[in-house]
Parts: structure tokens; sequence; C-alpha cells
């Protein structure tokens, strides 16, 4: 949701109509941007904070086994609902292009179906096949030698065939009912637009990268109206000591998995800590002293300040750092969030510390380590430079606007001609 908010108030602000097909507890955010909200119908209108409540037996797995779930029933059990609500939308109010982000594979198929062209914007890492990666989710460092390429096919034929052999046959079932050509379950590619909110130096190099894959830039969402400066702010901005600012998101909240295990790292450096998102006070017992909390923290008002970010990997966070320069401590293994730390390690903007309950001892060595002038942070500053030479919003908007007008998919070629 968060990362297509600054793209939909853009296309507003160019005088385009824009309906936004979500649910019905983002219609506050959606009715901000100017956009029009058309909710879930036949698809089930559920709580991404509450996935169990929608979702009998989600909750009661764990690892591969809750990932396994939520791929069959919450993205390939949800598709063809969400095609028929497209459809339905599309009869009503024919749209020249569809912006939709790379989970909702409805948007897809309903294009292959006769419906307007989509655009699929990344709110991962980069993870569609290539020759030169392993598949998405293994944390595994790219190779594009001969031995590495093997390696990778051999990968992505287990993956697909046994990893997520389920996952490809109910996929393929879809696609029968919908009369549409089988396919294995993978990240999608779009052939009309693909955009991904970074800069290519976050990113695995990849030698077969689609044409129509654009780069953008990160995608900053702005600040809730609301958002207030906590009242230890000014201690924070004229403290004199580095600040470290450690979050672990919006789905693994658990505070003891790292921002307990961070405070107590920090408790006794010369270092001033924020722990942002710890909404439950309780879990933390006694704040140190050098240490802050807060359920919510303004990150485009905070990370000027900041030093060193730790987190457990969310895409969005990682990426909102880096445009400051500030380099990353990474500590998950949840959700996408495995391959965002090794993106980290790989580009050279921080530590990938490969779990996700590190020790205070390690994450004490590792805050350390980036601190000053570190590699790390000289490498987090070149990106940083590189990803605000971008405008995401405005270069999505234009290259969705010449969808719309042509229908055709917008390349990398297309543009320098």
């Amino acid at each position: 949701m968060l990362p297509l908010l600054p793209i939909a108030r853009e296309l507003v602000r160019r005088g385009h109509t824009v309906r936004w097909y979500t649910g019905a507890k983002y219609a506050a955010q959606v009715q901000a941007t100017g956009a029009r909200l058309e909710p879930f119908v036949h698809a089930r209108d559920f709580d991404d904070a509450a996935f169990g409540a929608s979702f009998p037996g989600r909750d009661e797995r764990r690892g591969l086994r809750q990932l396994h779930f939520d791929i069959r029933q919450i993205f390939i059990g949800q598709i063809e609902a969400g095609v028929q609500d497209l459809r339905d939308l599309q009869a009503r109010w024919p749209a020249d292009a569809v912006l939709a982000d790379q989970t909702l594979v409805a948007a897809l198929l309903h294009a292959e179906q006769g419906g307007p062209p989509c655009a699929l914007l990344g709110v991962l890492p980069l993870g569609i096949q290539s020759r030169d990666t392993a598949p998405f989710g293994l944390g595994l460092a790219p190779s594009a030698t001969t031995w590495g390429r093997g390696r990778n096919r051999a990968l992505h034929w287990a993956a697909q065939s046994l990893i997520f052999g389920g996952a490809t046959r109910d996929l393929n079932a879809v696609c029968r009912r919908l009369n549409l050509p089988p396919r294995a379950f993978a990240p999608p590619v779009s052939p009309h637009l693909m955009l991904q909110p970074t800069v290519p130096q976050f990113e695995y190099p990849q030698s077969d990268l689609p044409p129509q894959l654009h780069f953008i830039g990160p995608l900053t969402p702005p600040a809730p109206a609301h958002a207030a400066l906590p009242p230890w702010w000014p201690e924070i901005v004229s403290g004199g000591r580095p600040v470290v600012l450690v979050t672990q998101g919006t789905l693994a909240t658990d505070a003891r998995e790292l921002i307990v295990p961070t405070l107590r790292a920090l408790a006794h450096e010369q270092v001033q800590v924020i722990a942002a998102g710890v909404r439950e006070r309780r879990v933390l017992d006694t704040l140190p002293a050098n240490a802050h909390a807060a359920a919510f923290v303004p990150f485009d008002a905070v990370l000027p300040h900041v030093s060193v970010y730790v987190t457990n990997g969310g895409y969005g966070g990682v990426q909102a750092a880096l445009a400051h320069g500030v380099p990353v401590v990474a500590a998950g293994r949840s959700e996408d969030k495995t391959e965002v730390a090794a993106r980290v390690a790989h580009a050279g903007t921080g530590l990938n510390l490969k779990t996700s309950r590190p020790t205070p001892e390690r994450l004490r060595r590792a805050v350390l380590a980036v601190l000053g002038n570190s590699p790390q942070r000289v490498r987090a500053g070149e990106l940083g430079r590189a990803m605000r030479a971008h405008d995401a919003p405005a270069e999505a908007a234009a290259l969705l606007e010449q969808l719309a007008r042509t229908g055709r998919p917008v390349t990398r070629a297309a543009l320098m001609d």
C-alpha cells in the first residue's frame, strides 16, 4: 500500500483520474491521494495486520509452512476473485492502464485476458528469474560464472518443481480455469512495464534484465498529517552523540527479537538509540538512559540525524535509510527480509547478521563497526547520492502515462531513442 501512495498522488496532480482497488482498511489513505476507492467485492477483504482472522490456521504455522500457506491461500487463492473484481470494474469504468504491486497477480492475468496493459511495481527486492541469480528467498549471492549459472538453473528447477511445486500446481489450475497459459510459480513479470523503486547499485547485477524494467529510485511515503515529533526530539538533535535507529517494521513486530537486544547492546555506549514501532512499552522493561521508544517516528524527519539503521530488513525502510546515506545493520529472516539483508551486504552498504535473533554482543560489534567513516558508510553515501538523483513518483507517472497512451511495452531503449 505505502509505496503506491506517492505515485497515486502524482498521477492525480497531473490531472489523471485514478481509482484504487484495495481493502476497505485503507479507504482514508486512498482518498487522501485524490483517488477513489474501489473495494474488494468478490475477493476477500482482510486486515493485513491480522491474517489469521481471515485465514484460519495461518497463525499456527511457522517458517516455510506458513510461507506455503500464505502463497496458496492469500495470494494464489485470491487470484480468481480479484480478476472478477477487475473485470467488473473495467466494464463500468474503462481504464487505460493498471498499476499493481507485484504480488497482485490478478492484475497481470486480467491484462492477459484482454484488460488494459498492466504495470507492476516491485514492493520487494527484485526477485524475477535470472540466469545470474538463485531463486528469490534463499539469500544466496549472485553468480554469472559457468558454475554459478548451472547452480542457478538447478535451484530454479528445484524451487518451482519441488519447494513450490504445490503453488505451481495451484497457479496452473487457476490459469486453466481462466483459459490462460500455464506458468511456474515465480515472481511475475509484466510484458508492458516493470517499476523497481531503488537504484541498480542496490540490486544484484543481471545480464538478462527485461527491457521493460525501470529503476526509478526509492519511493518514500509522506508522514501522516497528524504525525508529531516526540517530546524528546530536541535531545536527539542537540545531543552531540551518534544516533542509532532500530525498528522491526510492520509484520515481524516482536520487539524481543531485535529491538530489546539492540537496546541492551548499546546501553553503555556513547550513542543515542531510538526504538521505533514499539506499540507495547511493557515488553521493553526499563529503557536504558540513552534510549527513547515510540510507536511511530517520522522517518523523513529522523533519518537526516541517524548514524546507523538497525532493522530486520524491511525493504522500504532500508531504501529510506540508504537514500539518506545511512549504513544498515540487518538482522531478519522472515518474509522478504533474507533477500533485503543479503543485498545490503552485497552492495557494501551494511552488515547482514543472518539471523532474526542476534545477541546483544553481536549487535554491539556490528553497530560499532559501521559507525564513523566505515567502508559501509562511504558506500551508503554513494548509493544515497544515486537515489537522490531520482524523483520516483514523477518517473513512475511519466512511464505510466506512456503506457496508457500507447498500450505498448515501455522499454529502456525506446526511452533513450
